[in-house]
């Protein structure tokens, strides 16, 4: 693989800055085609724009957001200033796009520092261009079956990626028996993190997405569970078990809308920890992104203070004031990400109004069945639950999901027109919560942007 030469590099650069410029003056974004015209130039432009800096890629199913947020406030908050594609833009050209608008004219980057969210589909693609220091993978669950297939196939698309970088440190959830297999006859480095305690009901939970050993088929046994198909899993015919972690939350003290309380353990130090952001998810986020910046090579007390007004990353219990009416928007896309939003939901002890959105584009998937295998019961017949909106391309679907759920159709108002959804919210005198999957959060997430004068959702 050879860098591009001065004058490739020049074009390339120039046409990414250009489109961008032109994209967003228009309001229109510019994540992915900027990178897309300057990869016409110089097809591995991002080789030679990332040349020299360290980076932390972060990968997974669910979580590679709000992990690469925390990470990047960590950094900036403590003096290193980074680069990071906030918009979300995670295929190759939404990565080329951001670290080449980063470069000078020459393609020398302006930041020493990077946080990449990554595609777990364009990890192998990525990878070997931007050569990272660590690599961060949160979880793996089933997502858009019609792009990505069952789950095995997006594991063996990040092992291909892994392999082509043996220099980066691996940051692997323990918890996770398909993320920990990443680690097998690969000569990485590994850091484990986790929670080495359980979390929620300890009753048997219906495992669909990593039921059977991925050594030799037999069905795990689990000493404990945290949600899904994470927690203490062992397997008692090959003896493939949870790794010890080196970094991990020992103790769930509390977790409320305002934010979760831990002890987290490094190393062999435990401490009190304090994350600006609800639920269990996002509690295992904070500790994805405190043993990668250990592993990265900063002080874990940078992080660690950190993580207190750590901010939602945008559509992410990200929350707006619509005229004193509260708002929080959580993006679901699969079942075990839905199942935790609803959790959350039915935890809440005053009335609300829920809007479901549902879209079926290609950023979201075609296939939108994985709305028959969330467990909306947990808010169905949820007595705090006055009343539920359904809107998007597939709001009919989500209707009659919710209509199966035991949801009395007298609290279902069906609404395609995101613009009277957005009125209806600002009559409301209850919180309101919207599950909107990826594209249907990003057209009512600018609506709301617009209302509440908000930034747009690549800043």
């Amino acid at each position: 693989m050879s860098k591009p030469n001065t004058v490739q590099t020049v074009l390339s650069v120039a046409s990414c800055k250009l489109t961008r410029w032109a994209l967003r003056v228009t309001h229109r974004g510019g994540t992915a085609l900027p990178g897309k015209v300057a990869r016409v130039f110089a097809k591995d432009i991002l080789e030679a724009v990332s040349s020299g800096m360290e980076i932390i890629v972060v990968t997974g199913t669910n979580g590679k957001t709000t992990t690469s947020r925390m990470l990047e406030h960590a950094l900036t908050s403590s003096g290193h200033p980074c680069l990071a594609n906030k918009s979300g833009a995670n295929l190759l050209s939404g990565v080329t796009a951001e670290l080449t608008c980063n470069a000078d004219w020459l393609g020398k980057p302006k930041s020493h520092y990077a946080v990449i969210e990554c595609d777990e589909g364009a990890l192998k693609q990525v990878v070997p261009l931007i050569h990272p220091k660590v690599i961060v993978v949160t979880n793996l669950f089933r997502d858009q079956l019609d792009r990505y297939g069952e789950v095995m196939h997006t594991a063996d698309a990040i092992r291909s990626g892994i392999k082509k970088v043996p220099e980066a440190v691996l940051c692997l959830n323990a918890d996770d028996s398909l993320v920990s297999s990443l680690a097998f006859d690969v000569p990485n480095r590994v850091v484990y993190y986790g929670l080495d305690t359980p979390y929620g009901d300890q009753k048997d939970v219906e495992i669909s997405d990593a039921k059977y050993c991925i050594r030799c088929g037999k069905e795990y046994r689990y000493h404990y569970h945290t949600y899904a198909h994470l927690g203490g899993f062992c397997c008692d015919s090959c003896g493939y078990e949870r790794h010890e972690t080196q970094t991990a939350v020992t103790k769930v003290k509390r977790i409320a809308p305002d934010g979760s309380d831990v002890t987290l353990r490094t190393g062999s130090v435990e401490q009190d920890v304090h994350i600006g952001l609800p639920a269990i998810y996002n509690v295992y986020n904070a500790v994805a992104a405190v043993a990668a910046y250990t592993a990265f090579g900063l002080p874990k007390e940078e992080i660690l203070s950190s993580l207190s007004d750590v901010h939602s990353s945008f559509g992410r219990m990200e929350t707006f004031d619509l005229g004193g009416v509260r708002v929080q928007m959580i993006l679901v896309k699969n079942p075990a990400g839905c199942n935790q939003a609803l959790q959350y939901l039915a935890g809440m002890e005053e009335d609300f109004k829920v809007v479901f959105a549902l879209n079926d584009r290609t950023a979201d998937g075609h296939d939108i069945s994985w709305i028959w295998d969330a467990d909306f019961e947990q808010v169905t017949t949820d007595p705090h639950v006055q009343e539920v909106l359904v809107t998007g391309d597939r709001a009919e679907d989500m209707q009659l999901r919710l209509k199966y759920g035991d949801c009395s159709e007298d609290r279902i108002h069906l609404e395609k027109d995101q613009g009277k959804i957005l009125e209806q919210i600002r009559r409301s005198t209850l919180p309101v919560y919207i599950l909107p999957n990826y594209t249907s959060m990003l057209s009512l997430r600018k609506l709301l942007s617009e209302a509440t004068g908000g930034s747009e959702f690549w800043k």
